[in-house]
C-alpha cells in the first residue's frame, strides 16, 4: 500500500431520540452529506451511529447535523 493512503477510520456514536427506519435514513442522509464520510450505519433500536470516515471525524460537525436533525449525540461509544 502506498505511504500516502490511510485507511478508512471507523468511529461509533451513541445519539438519542432514534425510533424507526425513518430516523435512521434522515441520519444516514445527513452524515453522510459531510465532508470526508464515506459510510454511515445507523442502529435506530440500540441508538448506535458508526460513521466511516476518510481520517479521524470531525465530532462537533457530526454532532450538528445530528442536532440539526433533531435528535442528540450523546458522546462516542
Amino acid at each position: 500500500m502506498p505511504s500516502n493512503v490511510t485507511a478508512p477510520v471507523t468511529t461509533a456514536y451513541a445519539v438519542a431520540g432514534m425510533s424507526c427506519g425513518h430516523c435512521s435514513a434522515t441520519l444516514t442522509r445527513v452524515i453522510g452529506e459531510l465532508d470526508g464520510v464515506t459510510g454511515v450505519d445507523v442502529q435506530h433500536d440500540t441508538g448506535r451511529v458508526t460513521v466511516t470516515a476518510d481520517a479521524e471525524p470531525d465530532d462537533a460537525a457530526i454532532a450538528e447535523v445530528v442536532d440539526e436533525a433533531g435528535y442528540e449525540l450523546t458522546g462516542r461509544v
